[in-house]
């Protein structure tokens, strides 16, 4: 999707610096004072605290049962956004409640910490399955929408891209609908992959100069500037942050025994494979299984036959742990052609999702 330029937008002084903030108000207007939104069936609206967190799942989880049914969101993802230094609920997020007391909907406002390339807001949120089609999503999101344009105006100086992402299941077309009436395009698709492991995993002779080691703590830091490097030309990635890295990588699911590092002689980690194991979608997927988090070759290593080779050394793991499935989420886009490799290896595409976006 193109973004707005000084020649469509006709009111931009083409020979100026033009700020994010000029972009933005020459494509909408002046914005207007964030208000809560209101609805007959939503009794009350607040920003949620620690307390509510299982609250929030309630919603999250009814949600991804119907949206996306072979997984769930684990509770300690949610947990985890009130630990963000960067992110606060207090002004970025929203939760109703019906007359009742029951939880309805959650929606917020995310900013990626990273503004060296461009200042990105992600538009996430949920409305419970049993109170859709009454427009309680649309109400929600209109509020998500003008708090996502503050917080990308929040730097009235800077000339920076910007851009609002929201991601919506292939079948979720009420969503899609939303998002495409704030504005919204669908720009990439990506497909959820499942590999069974009764497949024979191949056999891959080992480059030369390349061990590979499991993951270990230690090697944190390193494994971090490693994927920022890798992820530097895929579609919509930012660097990852130390903050929200070490979460990744210190919580609750990823497994190190799973995980594979690809290390050259000097020991700097050329490939990398993370998985982690979340018992919770066990029962939806209805087998045991591991996700596989991250996959990535650093540049000057491309071309080597790496990703491949790292891969299956997860797969071995885990079919050694004797889970029966592994499973990874794809751009179907993707400049690697990482959708073609994973079917080699066994995958299949099962559900697909969209990220809708809005550049300025």
């Amino acid at each position: 999707m193109r973004s707005p330029t000084l020649k469509a937008v006709t009111n931009l002084p083409s020979n100026e610096r033009v700020t994010l903030s000029e972009r933005v108000r020459a494509a909408l207007g002046e914005l207007r004072p964030l208000q809560h939104p209101e609805h007959s069936d939503v009794a009350q609206w607040r920003a949620p605290t620690p307390a509510d967190i299982d609250a929030m799942l309630e919603v999250q989880v009814a949600a991804d049962r119907v949206d996306h049914p072979s997984w769930t969101t684990p509770r300690e993802d949610i947990a985890d956004t009130f630990e963000l230094a960067e992110f606060d609920h207090a002004h970025n997020s929203l939760i109703g409640f019906s007359s009742e007391g029951a939880p309805i909907v959650v929606v917020s406002a995310m900013r990626h910490p990273d503004t060296s390339e461009k200042v990105k807001v992600y538009l996430n949120g949920a409305v419970h399955p049993a109170w859709r089609r009454r427009g309680i999503g649309a109400a929600a999101a209109r509020w998500q929408h003008a708090r996502g344009l503050e917080l990308l105006t929040a730097d009235a100086e800077t000339a920076l891209p910007g851009e609002l992402d929201m991601y919506a299941a292939e079948h979720d077309l009420g969503n899609v609908a939303i998002a495409e009436g704030l504005g919204l395009r669908t720009a990439r698709w990506f497909s959820s992959m499942v590999r069974d492991m009764d497949i024979e995993i191949p056999e891959l002779e080992v480059r030369d100069g390349i061990r590979f080691v499991q993951y270990s703590a230690d090697r944190a830091e390193d494994a971090r500037l490693a994927r920022n490097d890798a992820f530097r030309d895929h579609w919509g990635s930012l660097p990852s942050q130390p903050e929200r890295w070490a979460q990744f990588v210190g919580g609750a699911f990823l497994r190190p025994d799973l995980s594979t590092l690809a290390l050259a002689d000097d020991g700097r980690i050329v490939a990398f494979c993370l998985a982690s194991v979340n018992e919770d979608d066990w029962e939806t997927l209805g087998a045991s299984n591991s996700y596989i988090d991250l996959i990535g070759v650093v540049r000057d290593h491309r071309g080597k036959g790496l990703a491949p080779r790292v891969i299956a050394q997860t797969l071995k793991a885990i079919k050694a742990a004797g889970l029966e499935k592994a499973v990874l989420d794809v751009d179907t886009d993707s400049p690697t052609g990482a959708n073609t490799l994973y079917e080699r290896l066994g995958f299949v595409a099962t559900e697909r999702e969209q990220a809708l976006i809005r550049e300025f």
